[in-house]
């Protein structure tokens, strides 16, 4: 039970100072919040926690495919924002990046990635 605390404090504290750079520097901020630290924080616990090097590597590689259609998303919020308001802009930005996944997911598989 300890481990599982220890784990939600430190990916907190991530996330918590992700955002208080980004209060006080835009472009450090985004740069912080650019870098895969959610994915190097589940790539060390998954390490700590003594899951096989399949597992580890395959998280790594279906995070990559998971990543690239919810690229569009950052170049479509701040467009969106400036017309809608924050939290309109942030759902059409989740509809956005559905949509996209949903499109990546049917071109990617011929080529056997399969991410749903």
């Amino acid at each position: 039970m300890y481990w599982i605390i220890t784990k939600y404090l430190i990916t907190a504290a991530v996330v918590v100072a992700v955002s208080e750079v980004a209060k006080r520097s835009d472009r450090l901020g985004a740069l912080i919040a650019s870098l895969p630290l959610v994915t190097l924080l589940a790539l060390t616990w998954l390490y700590i926690e003594k899951q096989p090097a399949e597992k580890i590597a395959n998280h790594a590689w279906y995070t990559f495919w998971y990543v690239v259609p919810t690229l569009p998303m950052f170049l479509a919020f701040p467009a969106l924002l400036a017309r809608f308001g924050f939290w309109p802009a942030l759902g059409l930005s989740a509809v956005i990046t559905i949509a996209c996944f949903a499109v990546f997911a049917v071109c990617v598989k011929p080529f056997g990635i399969r991410l749903l």
